[in-house]
C-alpha cells in the first residue's frame, strides 16, 4: 500500500503539527475506520488523549491523503 499526500493535507498537516508518521499510523493502525463524504474514508487513532482524523481516499492499492487534524472531542466522534 503506497500512502500520497496532496499539497493541501501537508499543508494542513503542517499548519496544525501533525507529522506524516502519524497519519501513517492512524491509516496502518486505525482505531477505528468509518466513512466519509462520498468515497472517501476517514481512518481515526487516539493518540495523547486526542483523536487524530485523518480523510482519505483509496485508488487501486495507493492511498490519497485528503486532510488530517486532530480534535479533544474524543466522544463525538468514538461513540
Amino acid at each position: 500500500m503506497k500512502i500520497k499526500f496532496i499539497e493541501h493535507a501537508l499543508e494542513r498537516m503542517k499548519e496544525r503539527g501533525i507529522t506524516k508518521e502519524e497519519v501513517i499510523k492512524a491509516i496502518s493502525e486505525p482505531d477505528y475506520v468509518g466513512k466519509g463524504y462520498g468515497e472517501r474514508e476517514v481512518a481515526q487513532k487516539l493518540i495523547d488523549g486526542k483523536l487524530l482524523r485523518v480523510i482519505y481516499e483509496r485508488h487501486g492499492d495507493e492511498i490519497i491523503v485528503i486532510t488530517a487534524y486532530k480534535t479533544s472531542k474524543v466522544e463525538k466522534y468514538l461513540r
